[in-house]
């Protein structure tokens, strides 16, 4: 329970309803209130914090002006939605924010009324307010709508495409611009060079206005400066894209200034028609590490808040991410063809290193999945070698362009996929759940997974010598501990490992499922093969297995439907082998936020859940290897 002597208002307030009881002048006092109060719980529990910290006076004074849930207000990306959760009744349970059966890590739907639309993926809230203020305006409601989105999310092209829709229709609708220079990384782009002249054209404003106040209305002077006001205002005022997109235009203003902030909001829900309030924040503002280290600070374990956050130890196995990042540049020493392209995922995905050792090779188009992919296909087409390094969950927002613009024409592009599987923490939103099921059916692809860091790095490289597309998936985590040749050396494709010779029972794994197979072979004395390859399948070794074991057992954490235990399916259908088949894997259900390990247990995929799920289904094969693995 929060302590009512630290925080005497914000102990107060179960709901926006009870925030709207407090005078406009006690505002400043609940944002530095919800600020510690922020600071303490991250430092409690982890979970997102920089982003966070950067709108407090605007979620404050938000749901203070507005009448949610009444009114809309959604929430782009939803990392910066702790404020909000907080102040809507969620303010209890905020440390278990990110915990089995704790508070969602973005606003969802089903969580609580406040939150209007699910997030978690980016650039979505200007398409989802812009479909609520179309849906109030048919029915003739008085319902105001209000769109949250950052400047890192502004970059994706579905944010431009709600602009260009919105703007012609003209909705009851403000979008909020949230500029605070940064995602997780950096922003690149003309979209921030762009943003950067705004902020200089309000240092303008207020010189042009000081001089226009030195001059007479009437003078000579004063004609010559309205003249070049108006050939300046295009140069220096870039506020006409908005404008030219049919947005009344209003900023920059300070995010951090209640008084100011809701000046501009006061006069802005007074008008009708498509808005945009542009709000400059500071990511981190309020605590000094974290303004200071904005990157470090996006998300963040438990720590103490008076020491802020000690580095990690360097841990004894590298993640596959780790693998991935250090083949990245050795490939890059010895095949200059080699490009690195991430959708603004540098740190996660991989590629700090390759970004400063390779920085003419190396391209982060920011939030823009869709364009990372087909600027990949024109690369290929040209003789380069491109990489795509992006979480699988991120991948199927260029599902399209993975189709029509490479494999469709075979083009050499290789994806690194990192994040594949059960993420965990994330929830739903980050789940790598579908990538095996939706890059199977699509012809030309050669898809691999796999089971420790030698095999991924191995793997890697074969992707990056096959000629037409290729993708490698792997999970966030640690490997095996097996330690990588220094060596770039391929594996034959479409070719498994058979790792244990047992009888009656073939387990036939994918990826990170290798591990708990190998404990379950030893357990009932089952064979276990590490399938390597989702696509093309080993075909010769799976005949061999048939004719000398009595059933199958796929284990993959992918979606069981149309995952690679499917593809063995399809197999024995086609080849007429009746070979019995347990496919192990993921249900046909989102799974919510909890720790991987946890994940893997609930679903039935750690070595006890496999082992029992064998036991149910193949009982009568494992009489005798039940008996010598008791004895």
């Amino acid at each position: 329970m929060i302590d009512s002597s630290r925080y005497p208002r914000l102990s107060r307030i179960d709901s926006p309803a009870d925030l709207r009881q407090f005078d406009e002048a006690e505002l400043p006092a609940i944002a530095q209130e919800l600020r510690d109060y922020l600071i303490e719980s991250v430092a409690t529990s982890g979970g997102h914090f920089g982003a966070n910290l950067g709108v407090v006076e605007l979620t404050v004074v938000l749901h203070w002006l507005y009448a949610t849930p009444e009114d809309r207000l959604v929430w782009d990306v939803g990392h910066q939605g702790y404020p909000h959760k907080i102040l809507t009744g969620r303010r209890d349970r905020i440390t278990t924010v990110k915990h089995k059966d704790g508070v969602a890590p973005f606003p969802r739907r089903e969580e609580s009324q406040y939150d209007s639309f699910g997030v978690g993926h980016s650039s979505t809230s200007i398409s989802a307010a812009l479909g609520m203020a179309i849906a109030a305006q048919r029915r003739g409601e008085a319902r105001r709508v209000v769109a949250v989105i950052g400047d890192g999310a502004m970059t994706a092209g579905m944010a431009f495409e709600a602009l260009n829709h919105g703007g012609a229709i003209d909705p009851d609708m403000l979008i909020i611009l949230n500029d605070n220079q940064m995602s997780i990384s950096e922003n690149v782009g003309a979209l921030t060079k762009m943003l950067a002249r705004l902020m200089a054209s309000r240092t303008l404003n207020k010189i042009r206005e000081g001089g226009k106040r030195m001059m007479k209305r009437d003078g000579l002077l004063w004609r010559a400066v309205k003249r070049w006001e108006e050939h300046a205002k295009g140069m220096f005022v870039p506020s006409t894209l908005f404008e030219e997109l049919g947005f009344h235009y209003t900023g920059p203003v300070d995010g951090h200034d209640i008084p100011q902030l809701l000046g501009a909001l006061r006069t802005l829900k007074e008008l009708h028609g498509p808005r945009l309030l542009h709000v400059i924040t500071t990511k981190g503002k309020g605590y000094a590490p974290a303004e200071a280290q904005q990157i470090e600070y996006h998300a963040v374990g438990p720590f103490d808040p008076e020491q802020g956050v000690v580095k990690k130890a360097t841990p004894l196995k590298p993640t596959y991410t780790d693998i991935f990042s250090d083949w990245l540049c050795d490939m890059a020493a010895a095949d200059e063809r080699l490009y690195g392209i991430t959708p603004a995922m540098r740190e996660g995905s991989g590629l700090v290193r390759f970004s400063r050792e390779y920085p003419q090779r190396y391209f982060d188009v920011g939030i823009a999945e869709q364009h990372a992919v087909t600027l990949a296909a024109g690369m290929a087409c040209e003789g380069v070698k491109p990489v795509v390094a992006i979480y699988s969950t991120f991948l199927q927002r260029a599902y399209d362009q993975l189709i029509h613009d490479v494999a469709l024409q075979n083009l050499d592009v290789l994806f690194a996929i990192d994040r594949a599987g059960l993420v965990g923490p994330d929830g739903a939103t980050h789940a790598g759940s579908f990538d095996l099921s939706y890059l199977r059916c699509i012809p030309n692809m050669l898809i691999m997974a796999p089971s420790s860091e030698d095999e991924c790095r191995r793997l890697l490289t074969t992707g990056f010598l096959h000629q037409g597309p290729a993708a490698v998936r792997y999970p966030r985590s640690t490997g095996t501990g097996a330690v990588p040749s220094h060596e770039l050396l391929p594996l034959p494709i479409g070719k498994a490992e058979l790792r244990r010779r047992g009888n009656g029972i073939a387990l036939l794994a994918f990826g990170a499922m290798v591990t708990p197979a190998l404990k379950v072979g030893d357990a009932l004395g089952a064979s276990v093969v590490d399938m390597r390859f989702v696509k093309p399948l080993d075909e010769a070794l799976l005949r061999e297995l048939a004719k000398s074991h009595a059933a199958f057992v796929s284990i993959e954490d992918n979606a069981i439907m149309g995952g690679a235990g499917s593809a063995i399916g399809e197999f024995l259908h086609a080849n007429g082998l009746a070979t019995p088949l347990l496919q192990l894997g993921l249900p046909d259900a989102y799974l919510e936020h909890a720790t991987r390990d946890e994940l893997l247990a609930e679903q039935g995929l750690d070595a006890t859940g496999i082992e029992a799920a064998i036991r149910r289904r193949f009982a009568n094969l494992l009489i005798a290897p039940a008996l010598c693995s008791a004895g």
